[in-house]
């Protein structure tokens, strides 16, 4: 059996060390941030000296440390939703083959959806397509996205209408559709009637974060008198992916 690689132990206990500046917020000194963490306080010092070095922490005075810029600049770069996108692809071909439908991923930015992930049987039928941005109030992953927005960003977005008809279902009328919101974040799913195209139905269920923000939403869509939608079934199922995405991306 391949041995497993040897760990670098001055690596694990230097990462433990930043984690605990970063944690702290800079209230605290080395020494303190050492005494707490049971660490030798000239160990601790000479850590958080190569951290500094090397840009990873910042020092603010009085023997305390911030993130420093390099990285900074590495977390601007992380992008969570695309982290999302990344891990959910093979887990929503796998839902789109269960359920013989499309299945498709979106996120929320500008007030728009943004399509990531389209995947499934009689994907070609559908308008939509990878990094298409979309209104967010007529589809089933829109209404998840803006259900879950903080309360102030949903009010702003409903004043900032007019929120035109697509179909003859549309929701057009703020007070209609800050109802509609409403219920969608208590069932914890949201469904596109023929709202963006009468041709369409449409399930979607929100992923969420570990604080209950949602960075993304899928959904399963199929062409109305296709087999029908059978929600509980569907619903069971995007439950399922969805609970397999979150644990996948944001569980410690």
């Amino acid at each position: 059996m391949r041995k497993q690689i040897p760990l670098l132990a001055a690596t694990s206990r230097a990462l433990a060390m930043l984690e605990a500046v970063i944690e702290d917020g800079g209230a605290s000194s080395v020494s303190a941030l050492a005494r707490k963490h049971d660490v030798p306080v000239a160990t601790a010092h000479r850590q958080v000296a190569t951290l500094v070095s090397e840009g990873f922490l910042a020092p603010t005075g009085g023997g305390r440390h911030i993130a420093g810029p390099r990285l900074r600049a590495i977390l601007a770069r992380v992008d969570d939703k695309q982290l999302v996108t990344n891990v959910a692809a093979p887990l929503l071909h796998r839902l789109a083959a269960r359920t013989g439908a499309v299945v498709q991923l979106g996120t929320f930015e500008n007030d728009m959806v943004t399509y990531r992930i389209k995947t499934g049987e009689g994907a070609n039928s559908l308008f939509t397509k990878v990094d298409m941005q979309l209104e967010a109030y007529c589809s089933g992953i829109g209404k998840v996205l803006l259900a879950h927005l903080p309360q102030a960003q949903r009010d702003a977005y409903l004043a900032g209408g007019p929120f035109v008809a697509l179909t003859e279902t549309t929701i057009t009328d703020p007070a209609d559709l800050a109802h509609e919101l409403e219920q969608v974040a208590k069932a914890g799913y949201a469904e596109d009637r023929g709202e963006i195209d009468p041709a369409i139905s449409c399930v979607a269920v929100p992923i969420r974060r570990p604080d209950g923000s949602v960075p993304a939403a899928i959904s399963v869509s199929r062409l109305r008198g296709k087999g029908g939608m059978k929600t509980d079934a569907v619903l069971a199922a995007l439950h399922t992916t969805a609970a397999e995405i979150e644990k996948s991306c944001f569980s410690s």
